[in-house]
C-alpha cells in the first residue's frame, strides 16, 4: 500500500493529511512549522510515504530542503495548480487544504516547482532589498516634490546624489517648507548610504562570479541584470531549449483559444518579476543608450521601426533571455557579428 501526504504550511502551524492509494484519509495531524517537528510527525506515522507535497510559499524552500535532507520525498508544487484543486472544497480551512494537497499528490495532478539553491535565494534577497530601497526612496522624493510645489518651487530633475542639496538650496530658510522637508531629506541621506552599501555587495558578488562576468559581455546587461538572471535560472540545464526561458519569465504572449476564438494578448507576466524587469531595462539600454553595432541591436531597431519601441523592448528582452541562457550553457561570450558594409555609390 502506498501513502501520500499533503502539508498546508502556515507561519506557526502546519496541517498534515495522509491518504492511501485509494484516496482514503488514514491520518491527520498538526505540527509546528519547523523542520524537526514536521520530520518527527511524518516519520512517526509508520507508513512509507510515496510523495510529500507542500505548496510554494515563503517557508517552502527552507522546509523542502530540510525534509529532503531527512530522506523524505518532499515535492514543492505550483501555487496556481494547488489553488485550482483547493477550490473544489466547499469550505476553506487548513484541514481541507491539507486534504486537497494529499489528493493532488496521489493523483499526480501537479506541477513541480524547482527549488533554487540557498545561494541563489540569498542573491535574490539582496536584489529585492536593493530594489525595495530604491522604491521607497522614489516615494519619499515624490513627497518632497509635492511639498515644494505647494510653495511654488519646481525642483526639476537633479541626480539622486544631488537631490537633498538642491532641495535645501531652493527651499532656503522658508519657515513653512524647510521644517517639512528636512526630516525627509535626513531619511533619504541614510537610505542613499545603505543603497550604496547594497550596490557594492552586488558588484563584489558579480566580480567573483564567472557566469555573471560572461553574461555582462552582452551590450545593455549590467551587474544587476546579470545577477538577477543568474539567481533566477539557478541551473541552466533544467531548460531543454533556450527559448523556453522567455516563457518561464513571462515574456511570451498569453493566448486564449476556444472554438473559433483565438486571441493572443499581452505578455503573460507569469514568471519571476525581478528578472523580467531587469531584462526589460537591459533591452531599453541596448536600444536607446548603446551605440556599438550588434546583430541583436540591429534586430531590435528593425522591430522598433515597424512595431514601436514598447513592443521592441519586450521582444529584445525575450531575445536577451534566450541569448544569456545559451551563453551560460555553452560557456561562450557574446558575439557582436559583422556590421553590414554600405553599398558603393
Amino acid at each position: 500500500m502506498r501513502y501520500f501526504a499533503g502539508l498546508d504550511v502556515s507561519l506557526e502551524e502546519t496541517a498534515i493529511c495522509v491518504v492511501d492509494e485509494a484516496g482514503r484519509t488514514t491520518k491527520e495531524a498538526r505540527a509546528q512549522s519547523e523542520p524537526i517537528a514536521l520530520i518527527t510527525a511524518l516519520t512517526g506515522l509508520g507508513s512509507p510515504l510515496e510523495r510529500v507535497g507542500l505548496e510554494a510559499c515563503s517557508l517552502a524552500a527552507w522546509l523542502h530542503d530540510e525534509l529532503r535532507a531527512a530522506g523524505l520525498p518532499a515535492i514543492c508544487i505550483e501555487t496556481r495548480a494547488a489553488n485550482a484543486a483547493m477550490k473544489t472544497m466547499p469550505n476553506k480551512t487548513d484541514r481541507n487544504d491539507a486534504r486537497a494537497l494529499a489528493q493532488i499528490m496521489r493523483t499526480g495532478w501537479y506541477r513541480q516547482v524547482h527549488v533554487k539553491s540557498r545561494q541563489s535565494r540569498l542573491w535574490r534577497s539582496l536584489l529585492v532589498a536593493r530594489r525595495t530601497l530604491l522604491t521607497e526612496m522614489r516615494a519619499i522624493e515624490n513627497v518632497v516634490r509635492a511639498i515644494l510645489r505647494e510653495g511654488g518651487i519646481k525642483l526639476g530633475t537633479p541626480a539622486r546624489a544631488a537631490f537633498a542639496g538642491r532641495v535645501r538650496e531652493l527651499s532656503g530658510d522658508d519657515p513653512e517648507i524647510r521644517p517639512l522637508v528636512e526630516p525627509l531629506l535626513t531619511v533619504l541621506g541614510t537610505m542613499l548610504e545603505q543603497l550604496d552599501r547594497l550596490s557594492r555587495q552586488v558588484l563584489g558578488i558579480v566580480r567573483g562570479e564567472a557566469v555573471c562576468r560572461r553574461l555582462m559581455s552582452v551590450p545593455g546587461v549590467g551587474p544587476i541584470t546579470a545577477l538577477a538572471f543568474r539567481a533566477t535560472i539557478d541551473r541552466p540545464e533544467r531548460f531543454r531549449r533556450s527559448r523556453d526561458v522567455g516563457a518561464h519569465l513571462g515574456l511570451t504572449p498569453a493566448r486564449y483559444q476556444s472554438g473559433e476564438t483565438d486571441i493572443q494578448g499581452k505578455i503573460s507576466r507569469c514568471g519571476d518579476e525581478l528578472a523580467r524587469t531587469a531584462l526589460y531595462e537591459a533591452a531599453h539600454s541596448l536600444l536607446v543608450r548603446s551605440r556599438k553595432w550588434s546583430s541583436l541591436r540591429a534586430w531590435g531597431l528593425k522591430i522598433t521601426k515597424h512595431r514601436g519601441l514598447a513592443r521592441a523592448r519586450v521582444a529584445v528582452a525575450r531575445k536577451l533571455a534566450i541569448v544569456l541562457h545559451r551563453m551560460w550553457r555553452d560557456e561562450t561570450s557574446f558575439r557582436f557579428g559583422k556590421a553590414p558594409v554600405p553599398a558603393a555609390a
